[in-house]
């Protein structure tokens, strides 16, 4: 919900600092295995109840994160580079999944509760991601791609990165309630899946834009 204009607000600071680390050796794919790492390393972080430095890890990962795409952009525009934006798009992706899971599964670990509710995030996790994975797959087939600048066609929602990344921080600034708080948000994500589900069932059974134009 909050994605668009968040990433508009964003993209003149984080356009700025992809300027200032255009660097030869710095390249977007490492830029992205960075966050990966990063984001690995506060979920260890967590399990071991280590909150400060997971919440720093976490934020560090979710700027690099954010970083990929700015200078994988610059680098285009000049010709630089030899890895495709699809292979690029293709490691981000999977990078951001590794990187939530395992965060979740670490603060499950360290807030010393049950994993339960945890668990319950990571299954309306994997139904989000089933959802928006398969519509951005077909809709790329079919000629209904929704292009915002990114790699895949996502699908809005109630929960989308921002706020992903603003509860992942919440849990590890007051994990004495992140219990409590992982249940408000499994709930919130199921419900945004089932939005994203019904959502991509109506667009790709509506006639692609080629289909229409071919029956005039």
């Amino acid at each position: 919900m909050l994605d668009a204009p968040v990433r508009n607000l964003l993209a003149g600071p984080l356009d700025a600092v992809a300027a200032r680390i255009d660097r030869q050796w710095i390249t977007p794919d490492r830029v992205t295995m960075a966050g990966l790492v990063l984001g690995l390393a506060a979920a260890g972080a967590a399990a071991l109840s280590w909150w400060a430095v997971a919440l720093v890890l976490w934020l560090v990962s979710r700027v690099a994160d954010g970083l990929d795409g700015p200078l994988a952009r610059r680098r285009r525009a000049r010709g630089v580079g030899t890895t495709s934006g699809d292979a690029g798009g293709f490691l981000d992706i999977t990078a951001d999944f590794t990187v939530y899971g395992a965060f979740v599964l670490g603060v499950g670990i360290g807030w010393g509760g049950s994993v339960l509710p945890f668990l319950t995030v990571l299954l309306a996790y994997y139904i989000n991601g089933t959802a928006f994975l398969a519509f951005s797959s077909i809709a790329e087939r079919t000629g209904r791609r929704l292009d915002d600048g990114r790699s895949l066609s996502f699908l809005g929602g109630l929960a989308e990165g921002t706020e992903t990344i603003l509860v992942h921080s919440l849990w590890v600034l007051a994990p004495a309630i992140a219990g409590p708080v992982a249940w408000v948000w499994a709930g919130l994500v199921l419900l945004s899946g089932s939005h994203r589900m019904v959502t991509g069932y109506r667009i790709l059974r509506a006639p692609a834009a080629g289909a229409e134009r071919s029956e005039d």
